[in-house]
């Protein structure tokens, strides 16, 4: 029997979701509906379409340029038993993993003993973007997230430590 994930969509080779060749998966389902979002398609629940993750997961793994996988949306944490299988696969073929989420590191870590699936998606991602799209913190050539109140996360780090690393391999601005 196939596991199978309801996407938004797919970007095969983007530059922009993090560093290197990667592949974007946009979660399809958000409850955040942040004022401004770039992607208010992926809010409702029941739109995108329901795609198998071991061909997914396959047809990354097929392909040599892709050094990275990206989780986008909608918020994966949503779909985060979804997006928990897929992470550990691309995790053990050592793959980087970024994630978006409205969610806060902190909120997230606080809810992690009620939800597995929180806990295991969180234990696989390399780096999380978090925090609510915020329009008036918009700024232009702001690297790898929308706005000045989201914070690029090195989760291991920050799992470690528990509290927020930021990411250092970037310049925040």
């Amino acid at each position: 029997m196939s596991k199978t994930i309801r996407l938004s969509g797919i970007a095969y080779e983007s530059l922009v979701n993090g560093p290197g060749m990667r592949r974007v998966f946009f979660s399809q389902g958000c409850n955040h509906n942040c004022k401004g979002c770039f992607n208010p398609d992926t809010h409702d629940f029941n739109g995108g379409e329901e795609m198998d993750m071991d061909e997914l997961i396959q047809d990354v793994l097929g392909n040599s340029m892709i050094r990275g996988v990206t989780f986008s949306g909608g918020d994966p944490f949503e779909r985060a038993y979804q997006f928990s299988y897929m992470a550990k696969i691309f995790k053990n073929n050592k793959l980087n993993i970024w994630c978006y989420t409205g969610y806060t590191f902190e909120y997230i870590m606080s809810h992690l003993e009620s939800n597995n699936a929180w806990k295991e998606l969180l234990s696989n991602i390399d780096v999380l973007v978090d925090g609510r799209f915020e329009e008036d913190k918009m700024e232009d050539g702001l690297k790898f997230r929308g706005s000045l109140n989201q914070r690029i996360v090195d989760v291991q780090e920050s799992l470690k430590h528990n509290k927020v690393i930021k990411f250092k391999e970037y310049e925040i601005k």
